[in-house]
């Protein structure tokens, strides 16, 4: 931002917007690029994960809390992140055990499923994958509705919508606003950022929140049948433009009240929207609907999440379990690649555990040993990783929506890898180290691995060694320093060290974010 001139510590994206949203009320939050749509829904929605907030926001009148904002709202991101291994239906089923209440029984939250299917016109997708984008599964469109289904299925009175046309072709985006605007008629908040709509897509709106380029409102109110009150409010001001007939009014807007018009003209359209009666009329609105209602009280939840720890972590390890069962590319491959590798390996050192007549024979055998638990411990933590990076975006919308916390997602995606690797382990299992490293063997996984190997092949042999006169045991306890009856540490170092690893991947997953809003 320096190099481009800005010389001020804090830029101001945002400058003291006011407005209110209404149950039952379409509103669209427009302007050109720059002008912070985007940032004020993060904003409104408690998505923004950096800057600076200042200012007062109100749910019925009572400042908002965003852990209660969570639980009664919703946000259709412009990306369409799903979990790409599920079905369209159990996408929904998910979002629903997870943010409805636990007073719903699973018979009314199955039967708001297929209302809200119907709703969003996805009943006959159901049993469809939802894909990648633009490799597999469902189109664009369908992804569009999809993503507003999960946040149906929560039931929230406030949605709001990121570019809910984007990317979309004409037919795509009238089937999306004609499920937008069935969800308005069910009576709740919905607000969408919409960029360059068509004219039928725009006149869907009821109300429209127009903002400048600097982040200032210019015009706040209604559109009016046919844009009427739109178009009257801006040809009352002198100098601009009238529309042509049959011109789209959205795209009018946005030409007659753009920097360079202001210029030309030398006014200011947010100062003149100050001076006018309908800024007048929204302040004494905002005034009205800033007071709680006589007798209301403030909107609470006895805990942060809808369910308790237990069923975040059942349902994550449900979700998990779909995902890797309908993933071949990587379950099957990697078994496939066990399979090759133990072959390979299996063949190379035929018979050489029987051998342990020479200390030769031992090396030999350890050597392998390590060659065998380097290979795949490296091809597994490889090829999981671009499975948890498609996942985590994921997780980055659950967690913001109030689905679960870290540690349920995070003992989903370990405890669904144990029954895999349990089965790499059956069939993959038919450091002369200078005295200033050798701490780092009481630190890395793959010496434990390797002690515990040869521990219970080697150390309870008795017979004597050619050249020598210890027994197989003897010689691997006084030369490796591995004991046979350490083996029970061992094993129990293995688990602390998969429970440490879930841990940190929890706390990571927790605490850092990567995204950038």
């Amino acid at each position: 931002m320096k190099a481009q001139g800005i010389t001020e510590e804090r830029v101001l994206l945002l400058k003291g917007v006011s407005g209110s949203f209404r149950p039952g009320v379409l509103t669209a939050l427009m302007g050109v690029s720059g002008a912070g749509k985007t940032t004020l829904m993060d904003v409104l929605a408690g998505r923004k994960t950096g800057g600076y907030i200042e200012g007062d926001m109100r749910i019925s009148g009572y400042p908002k809390k965003q852990e209660t904002l969570a639980r009664i709202s919703g946000y259709c991101e412009q990306n369409d992140i799903h979990s790409p291994h599920v079905t369209v239906y159990e996408s929904l089923v998910f979002s629903a055990w997870l943010r409805l209440p636990s007073e719903v029984d699973s018979e009314a939250r199955k039967m708001f499923i297929e209302e809200v299917m119907d709703l969003v016109e996805l009943t006959s997708l159901r049993g469809a994958l939802v894909g990648l984008p633009g490799v597999s599964g469902l189109s664009t469109e369908q992804r569009k509705r999809l993503t507003i289904a999960v946040e149906l299925v929560a039931n929230p009175s406030i949605i709001f919508m990121d570019e809910p046309t984007s990317g979309l072709d004409a037919r795509a985006a009238a089937i999306v606003m004609r499920t937008v605007r069935n969800t308005v008629n069910t009576g709740r908040t919905v607000v969408c950022t919409i960029h360059q709509p068509s004219i039928d897509i725009f006149e869907a709106f009821d109300e429209l929140f127009l903002m400048k380029r600097g982040g200032e409102e210019i015009y706040v109110g209604p559109v009016g049948q046919n844009s009427s009150k739109l178009i009257e409010y801006f040809e009352g001001i002198d100098g601009v433009s009238r529309i042509k007939d049959g011109y789209n009014p959205a795209t009018w807007m946005l030409e007659v009240t753009s920097s360079a018009q202001e210029e030309m003209l030398g006014v200011d359209f947010s100062e003149i929207y100050r001076q006018s009666e309908l800024y007048q009329r929204n302040k004494e609105l905002i005034e009205e609907l800033s007071t709680p209602p006589p007798g209301s009280t403030d909107l609470n939840f006895p805990t942060q999440y809808s369910r308790s720890f237990i069923t975040q972590c059942l349902a994550c390890l449900w979700k998990q379990n779909w995902s890797y069962w309908r993933n071949p590319s990587y379950t099957a491959v990697r078994l496939l690649f066990t399979i090759v590798i133990a072959l390979m390996f299996g063949t190379m050192f035929w018979n050489l555990g029987t051998r342990t007549k020479k200390q030769q024979d031992l090396f030999n055998a350890m050597g392998s040993m390590y060659a065998a638990v380097l290979y795949i411990g490296v091809q597994n933590s490889g090829s999981v990783q671009p499975v948890v990076v498609v996942e985590r975006t994921v997780f980055y919308r659950e967690r913001a929506a109030g689905m679960y916390s870290a540690f349920p997602y995070a003992f989903g995606q370990v405890a669904i890898e144990l029954p895999y690797i349990m089965v790499q382990t059956l069939i993959y299992g038919v450091l002369k180290i200078p005295v200033w490293w050798r701490w780092y063997c009481w630190i890395c996984p793959v010496a434990w691995t390797l002690y515990g190997l040869v521990a219970s092949q080697f150390g309870d042999i008795q017979h004597v060694l050619e050249g020598d006169t210890r027994t197989v045991a003897q010689f691997v306890t006084d030369y490796f320093g591995f004991h046979h009856n350490f083996l029970w540490v061992v094993a129990v170092v293995h688990v602390v060290f998969a429970v440490t690893f879930a841990f940190l991947f929890s706390f990571a997953i927790m605490k850092f974010n990567f995204q950038r809003r």
